[in-house]
Order: structure tokens, then sequence, then C-alpha cells
């Protein structure tokens, strides 16, 4: 915790010592008053080196400690998280239509989903604390994450999810032993509820959107990036890193992490950032478009984990795509279907609706001249497919049944049987 300068209002500017806030600015609320930890970058440098980094061991998240809000490195969770594969894909690359394309397969983490990068944080930030118990709001994947992570740390959890959520991540919630309301309303109702129990029952909030250490956790999958890339060559970087796109604490923590590697001189360029969002339930597309505040909206469509229609951090997602000199496009559900059995079938990548939704948002930006066909595109798959088996299912179809002799496959395939 030395390591970090200040905790600072990203609406007001007023910044905080670390421990004179928990979550957000108390002059601002938390609708707005969404705090962003500063470090002292001279430090890290010197733990952050080239050198240093090549000699470090630990192949996973906490490897940046330097650059991470811990204060009792003994609270870190046993959980290997992070330093998830790269994979370059030519067949995915023509089928999008840009010159390289890569994959960061975050659904390789514990719980399978990017998220417990940010749970990671989160438990250990309880534990310094003390806490008797932490919470969260989710449409699924914050919230199977916390369930693993809060099990692994043996603090106890309630966990608030929308009735929709899909029952592969309520199965992880409650076989993890966390304590579930499925609540009948949408996410957005879900995290108010969950936002009224924390406050008057004294649960440890590890609500992203409120909680400024959580996307501390999200940047890493940045900061690992600079590192893969450089191994592959001093010039090998894409144009454009590409994220689907919910509350905003994923894209905002993508681009604190590409900026503090640029910042160390770890990373030679910055690239553009391309926010994904679907077609149902896109405020920050519209915002975009309009160059307009944020007006809420319905949420509706099957990739549950960006069924947002009230994005809490709305602040940090739009001045990533606007500082990278980005852009927002919105895509069909079909669309998104479509782009799991590409991803599955091109590159051999299972990938959730919203993991998966980079993808197609890649296809939609080359076609309106976004991205250069010339250009290249790092995708970030942030959740496995099997967290959302139904959508699967719907995208690639059924099985073909048949009887249990040779004389049903050769039918089946349309053979005609030898007489």
């Amino acid at each position: 915790m030395a390591r970090i300068v200040a905790l600072e209002c990203v609406h007001c500017g007023q910044r905080y010592g670390a421990d004179e806030v928990d979550y957000f600015c108390p002059g601002c609320g938390y609708h707005e008053g969404i705090l962003d930890v500063l470090y002292d970058y001279d430090a890290a440098r010197g733990e952050l080196s080239r050198s240093a980094l090549a000699a470090n061991p630990n192949r996973n998240m906490w490897r940046y400690l330097p650059l991470l809000p811990v204060a009792n490195a003994a609270l870190i969770p046993h959980l290997q998280v992070g330093w998830t594969p790269l994979y370059e894909t030519q067949r995915l690359a023509r089928e999008l239509g840009v010159a390289r394309c890569w994959i960061k397969d975050e659904g390789r983490n514990p719980t399978a989903s990017f998220k417990d990068r940010a749970s990671a944080v989160g438990v250990v930030k309880a534990g310094e604390k003390r806490a008797a118990q932490v919470t969260c709001a989710s449409t699924g994947n914050a919230a199977s994450s916390l369930a693993g992570f809060a099990a692994a740390a043996g603090i106890p959890a309630t966990i608030f999810v929308p009735r929709r959520a899909p029952q592969a991540k309520v199965a992880q919630l409650l076989v993890y032993g966390a304590r579930v309301f499925s609540v009948e309303g949408t996410y957005d109702q879900a995290w108010e509820l969950c936002m009224q129990a924390a406050a008057e029952f004294g649960w440890y909030n590890r609500n992203c959107a409120i909680n400024p250490y959580l996307i501390e956790g999200k940047k890493t999958v940045s900061l690992e990036l600079a590192e893969q890339f450089a191994a592959l060559g001093p010039e090998v970087f894409p144009d454009w890193v590409v994220v689907s796109v919910g509350d905003g604490c994923t894209i905002g923590g993508v681009w604190k992490g590409l900026k503090e590697m640029h910042l160390l001189g770890l990373l030679p360029r910055l690239p553009r950032l391309l926010g994904v969002q679907a077609e149902g339930c896109a405020p920050y597309v519209t915002a975009w478009r309009e160059r307009a505040a944020l007006r809420p909206c319905a949420a509706e469509t099957l990739a549950d984990s960006i069924a947002v229609g009230h994005p809490r951090n709305f602040a940090k997602g739009m001045r990533a795509v606007t500082e990278s000199g980005g852009a927002f496009v919105e895509v069909a559900d079909e669309e998104i279907l479509e782009a799991m059995t590409l991803l599955a079938r091109k590159a051999a990548v299972f990938g959730e609706p919203a993991g998966v939704a980079g993808a197609a948002g890649v296809r939609r930006a080359v076609a309106q001249g976004i991205i250069r066909r010339h250009e290249s595109a790092g995708l970030i798959v942030t959740g496995n497919g099997l967290k959302d088996i139904a959508s699967a299912m719907q995208a690639a179809g059924q099985a073909t049944a048949v009887g249990a002799g040779i004389e049903a496959i050769r039918n089946a395939l349309g053979v005609a049987i030898a007489k």
C-alpha cells in the first residue's frame, strides 16, 4: 500500500489517502464518485523493469505486485490467476477481415472467466479489512468468481443475481457454498439491492463499479499482454485491443494496464480500443455516437455478462475508448451466436456470448471502415463457453440421433446400404 499515492475521484478530481475512504468519493456519491488508484510509478519502474520481470518465476497476475493495491501478500489466495494463453490465429484473421489476429483466452482462469482477476484482489482487500462476509451483484461471472475466491479465502459470500442468470453460473455459486439471492428483476435492480444490503449488514462490497481496487485486478490482463507480445518481437503488438463492454469496468481496466506499461517503458506504443456491445443493450454506443451523456436503457440480449442497461462505471469506460482514439460498435445477438461457432471452429477457443462478442465487433468495425483490413486486432475472450450451454446449443445446433447399428450411420450419412 506504500506504493499507492492517492485515490482520485474521476468526477471532481478530489484526492484521498488509501486509509480515508473504502469505495467512492464521499462528495460525489457512488453514482458519480468513482475512484482511480494512483501509484508511485518511479518506484514501480525499478521493480518492473524488463530484467526484473524476466527473472520473476511467478507466472500469474501477482508478478505485478508493485502495481497492485496489496498490503498483506500473505492473504493472496492459492489459486492460479492470470498468465492465460495468447494465440495467434490466421484462419480467424481471414474470417474477420484483418491482417493479423490474436486471442487472449481468459476462460482458462480458475472459475473460467476474466472476472477472477478482480475477485482475487477483492478477497485480499476483504481479508485486510477482516471482513466477516463479502458480497456482490452480478449477471453471472463476477458472482461465480467471487464465490470461488471467497471459498479459497474462507470468507462467507452472499451473491445477488438477476433471475435470468444462466444456470451454469448459478450452479457454480452454489457449489462454492455462496448464499445466493436470485432477484426478480434486472441486473440493475439486483445491484441496487446488493448496495443496500452491504451498507445495512456491513459486508465487504466487491462490486467493481464502486470498489476502486477491483479494476486493479482487471488491468493485469493488459500488463500480461504487454509482456507476451514483447516476447514475440519488439514491433509486434495489435493495432486494436477488443473487449466486450457491460458496466465499463473491464475496458477501463484494460486501458489503465496498457497506459501503465507504456509509462514504464514496457510497451512501445498504445493501441486503440474497440468496445463491443449488444444491439439490445448499447448505452455506451449511443453516448459515444451522439457525443452525449449516459442514457440508461433496457437490457435485451442473450449475452448476459454485458446485459447492463445502466453502466455504473460509465466514466472510466468512456474515457478508455476516447483516450485511445478507439470506437464503440454494437452487434446483433445473431452475430454473437455466429461468433461462438466461428471462434470454436477457426481458433478452437470456446467462449460464452459476451466473451466472443468482440469477434463479432471486429467484423462490424471492418465493415464500417473503423478497422482497416491491413490492421491487426487482439481479442480478449472473457469467459468460457461452458458458462452458457443454452446459447452454445442455439449457436451450434443439436446432435444427430441414430440407432446403435452401422446401418443407421450409413443412412444418416446418406450412403446407400449395400445389398
